[in-house]
């Protein structure tokens, strides 16, 4: 049976341009192309988990927009179930700007909708949280949102993953009812800056990039190598690896060999243009592992 993964977060449409070198301040430069693709970290998430194989429930908001509509297809054709995603009248849907250059990108994200997810929306999931392998949140919607979502399913001994971004300073009791948080290197060192450094530590998996992932194993960050891939655009990348990383815990991998998993869906992903387009199914991650 495949495992339960409810992701609670933001469904975005990806405005992405590709450019020969960023403009500067006051500047304007000639783009190379540009490309709308579905976007959001929570849908990026759910996507990654449902495409390996996992049962996935998205919990979120949409506007009544054209991108709402688009977006919303997008959830349904990728298997998501959306039954706890509202669409929102006279809202506008959540919007990215994404610059890529040489394959690395800046990101202004629009929260649109998504800032009216709200706790009263979480209760109404209680039931799909409760009966949850895995829990996966990010920070792109409200923080009592988040910190409610987490509560709930401590409460009912669901494992929880928070992806703290973008960055904010946790409240404590987020902190308290989450097993893992993943930040990536700048989200890592803001977070060292808080005074509950080792309660923190306790529950990191910090994502690098080409140079993996660290763990706390009980006495300090172990690191876990990565992959090297053609890198066409790192969009969406730690998405694919939470996404990953929540299917593997799901069907009950050991910490270490979940974060290998995780690595080799991250590292495929970036071979595509797009959050979702590269994240591969889990076939594909097979292969590419054996290898």
């Amino acid at each position: 049976m495949a495992p339960k993964i409810t992701v609670i977060g933001s469904i975005n449409m990806d405005l992405v341009t590709e450019v020969e070198r960023p403009p500067k301040q006051g500047e304007t430069v000639r783009g190379l192309n540009f490309y709308l693709h579905p976007g959001g970290k929570g849908a990026n998430q759910a996507v990654a988990a449902a495409k390996i194989g996992a049962d996935v429930a998205m919990v979120g908001c949409v506007g009544d927009d054209l991108f709402g509509e688009q977006l919303m297809d997008n959830l349904k054709t990728k298997g998501i179930h959306i039954d706890k995603v509202r669409t929102l009248k006279g809202k506008s849907s959540g919007v990215a700007q994404i610059t890529v250059h040489k394959g690395n990108n800046s990101i202004v994200v629009v929260p649109g909708a998504n800032r009216e997810l709200s706790v009263d929306h979480i209760q109404e999931a209680e039931a799909l949280i409760k009966e949850s392998d895995v829990v996966l949140l990010q920070l792109e919607i409200p923080i009592e949102t988040v910190v409610r979502a987490a509560a709930l399913a401590h409460q009912h001994n669901v494992k929880v993953i928070l992806n703290p971004a973008p960055f904010q300073r946790l409240p404590e009791a987020l902190v308290e009812t989450v097993d893992y948080i993943t930040p990536n290197e700048l989200e890592y060192d803001n977070l060292m800056k808080d005074a509950r450094t080792k309660e923190l530590a306790r529950k990191l998996i910090v994502t690098k990039g080409k140079r993996g992932a660290q763990y706390f194993d009980g006495e300090k960050l172990a690191t876990v190598p990565t992959y090297n891939v053609e890198v066409a655009d790192t969009t969406g990348a730690g998405d694919a690896f939470n996404g990953a990383l929540a299917y593997s815990l799901a069907i009950g991998e050991p910490l270490e060999s979940a974060i290998h998993f995780a690595n080799a869906v991250g590292a495929l992903s970036v071979k595509a243009h797009g959050a979702q387009n590269g994240i591969p199914t889990l076939e594909e991650v097979n292969r590419f592992l054996r290898r």
